[in-house]
């Protein structure tokens, strides 16, 4: 309704201005031209009343005082052109706001419209058209050349090419085969695949690509209230300025053409509009910020705190020993460790599960304990996957690696140990967070200690905090001192959500993280690259310098016009005129947040990393 109602006001001060013309300069009645304009500058100057009392309720101050008392000024001392031209800006700057987040979100719009509605469900040697909500785990899918991927599943059959652009950003055609994952949201390319469905459309990640856009589409940005706060002084200088002119001029036409230049478009515009290129800017590059507040508190970020397993490491684990003991085999402890943890989202369950796709029995009455395994019935036996303390009472040798440990009815049946490796932009990503102005890069992590500190020690984290449970990594960033903060939080697994939202920045890494991580972050990461932690940063710094740049220009230009009218040198409707190109000049300004440019990021010497950082 408000873009709506935006457009209608512009279009009626368009249609009174073309009256007003033919009135006064075709029929020769200048007065009734003048009480035309008169009525419809009285009426805008009530709707923006209404929403300036709607803005001073919510807490926060604005702008519109400044230009409800130009368009009466000029009304009242009979320039009523010139409060025309007034008129035309405010209505025509409203439109152009709601043009710009247009264009600015349009990126972020393309995804709903691309969102898929139904599946080609296979039913023995049946094809079945369903609604994409009727899709279940485990159903068996065809996808035609061309068709949007329904849901998140794994091709069982074909070698194809998908086109997963509008998730990641990545316009290139990527190669899948037999057991790889694909998104829903990709597109098919020219070869009918097969696929079973490992999640429903509402936990697929396509459907939380939508969610997260609505949420940053709904969210209010933060730096639109602070600059309202520029509004107090702005305000101020303005009616001094004024006041002093009108005092010493003696004519009320002195104070009517200061406050006519006293522009209140690059407080009312610009912030935001800047904002809201800059999150079009991120999502271009496969990040989502969900509102203006995140970009604000990247922007000043001081601490960062990292997961460990598929955040700086690829997350990619294969099995690399296995172990069994009182009359199980190897091959029996593994299948039994897929089987149980087939149905888990967990990186250690799809490596499992990729260990022994065709092997892996059926297992019921799953259960998943955040952060310590899962247990299943398998063949009647209760199977427990996963934390040595978890899985058994009993004595178990723990290894040094990453490793899910493996009971049956509670006796302890052996364990599957895990490889692992970097990813090789995480020692660059945290230098980069280091030269532009972190304080602290830490990582916590649910994984033991001697693992996480050579992890910590060849990317250069200078805290490590190992084998923390969801609470306790909580704990870790709820105890970073103010000085510190804002704290940011980089995961990808269900045991990150808990302190993605505990801290100031929640960001998630969502090609391959769980559904949980990616609703309780305030930004995600859409490929699989961690440089996207710090390409986010440099983005919300970038955006923020500009966001200020247009604020901070307009104001100066529009100080130096009222002070120029101030000695009556710029009548009112040329001054109006001005208006026109101060709003251009910080709305241009303001767009060029949406621009990606050469992120480059020289260390300060006073900022850089510390000898030893402290919480």
């Amino acid at each position: 309704m408000n873009k709506l109602s935006n457009s209608h006001r512009l279009v009626g001060v368009f249609v009174v201005s073309a009256i007003a013309l033919i009135l006064q300069f075709g029929f020769g009645l200048a007065l009734y031209a003048q009480i035309t304009i008169s009525v419809l500058g009285t009426l805008i100057a009530l709707l923006m009343f209404i929403d300036m009392v709607k803005t001073l309720r919510s807490g926060k101050f604005g702008v519109d005082l400044l230009a409800i008392t130009a368009v009466i000024a000029t009304i009242a001392v009979g320039e009523y052109w010139a409060a025309m031209i007034v008129l035309l800006m405010l209505t025509g700057g409203d439109a152009l706001e709601d043009y710009a987040a247009n264009k600015a979100n349009s990126e972020l719009k393309s995804l709903i419209e691309n969102s898929p509605s139904s599946a080609h469900l296979i039913q023995g040697t049946d094809i079945k058209d369903v609604k994409i909500d009727a899709v279940n785990i485990g159903d068996r899918l065809l996808v035609k050349p061309g068709e949007v991927i329904p849901v998140d599943g794994t091709v069982t059959d074909g070698r194809i090419s998908i086109d997963e652009a509008s998730l990641t950003g990545e316009s290139r055609p990527v190669s899948k085969q037999v057991g790889d994952n694909v998104m829903s949201g990709a597109v098919n390319g020219d070869a009918s695949f097969r696929m079973v469905a490992d999640k429903t459309a509402d936990d697929s990640q396509y459907q939380n690509i939508i969610r997260l856009v609505k949420q940053a589409e709904a969210q209010p940005a933060h730096f639109v209230r602070m600059a309202d706060r520029y509004a107090v002084p702005f305000t101020l200088v303005a009616y001094i300025i004024a006041g002093i002119a009108w005092y010493l001029a003696g004519d009320p036409v002195r104070f009517a053409e200061v406050l006519v230049v006293a522009s209140p478009c690059p407080l009312i515009l610009a912030a935001p509009i800047a904002l809201v290129s800059g999150m079009s800017r991120g999502s271009r590059n496969g990040i989502i910020v969900k509102s203006g507040t995140i970009i604000e508190k990247l922007a000043r970020a001081k601490t960062f705190a990292f997961d460990k397993t598929g955040t700086i490491t690829k997350g990619h684990l294969t099995v690399d020993h296995i172990f069994g003991t009182n009359g199980y085999s190897a091959d029996q402890v593994l299948q039994l460790a897929a089987g149980a943890e087939q149905q888990s989202g967990h990186i250690l369950a799809r490596s499992l599960v990729a260990a022994i796709p065709d092997k892996i029995p059926t297992a019921t009455d799953v259960t998943e304990v955040t952060a310590e395994g899962v247990s299943a019935k398998i063949a009647g036996k209760l199977v427990k996957v996963g934390k040595a303390s978890f899985v058994t009472d009993q004595p178990v040798e723990k290894v040094d690696k990453t490793a899910v440990y493996v009971s049956v009815n509670n006796r302890y049946v052996g364990y599957v140990s895990f490889s692992d490796e970097l990813r090789p932009e995480a020692k660059s990503v945290m230098e980069s967070l280091h030269q532009m102005g972190v304080r602290q890069v830490m990582m916590i992590s649910g994984d033991q200690r001697p693992i996480a500190q050579e992890i910590a020690n060849q990317v250069g984290i200078d805290k490590v905090y190992a084998e923390k449970l969801p609470k306790e990594k909580i704990q870790v960033i709820e105890q970073v001192t103010p000085k510190n903060r804002p704290v940011c939080m980089v995961g990808d697994g269900v045991n990150d959500a808990p302190s993605l939202a505990m801290a100031d920045v929640g960001i998630a890494m969502g090609a391959h993280g769980s559904t949980a991580a990616s609703e309780s972050a305030d930004a995600v990461v859409l490929k699989d690259d961690l440089s996207l932690v710090s390409k986010a940063v440099a983005i919300s710094k970038d955006t923020m310098k500009v966001a200020r740049q247009s604020v901070l220009i307009g104001i100066a230009i529009c100080t130096i016009l009222m002070l120029i009218a101030s000695f009556g040198v710029i009548p009112a409707i040329i001054g109006a005129l001005f208006q026109e190109v101060v709003d251009t000049v910080t709305i241009l300004w303001a767009l060029r947040a949406r621009i990606d440019r050469q992120d480059a990021h020289q260390s300060d010497p006073g900022r850089g990393r510390p000898a030893n950082a402290e919480l």
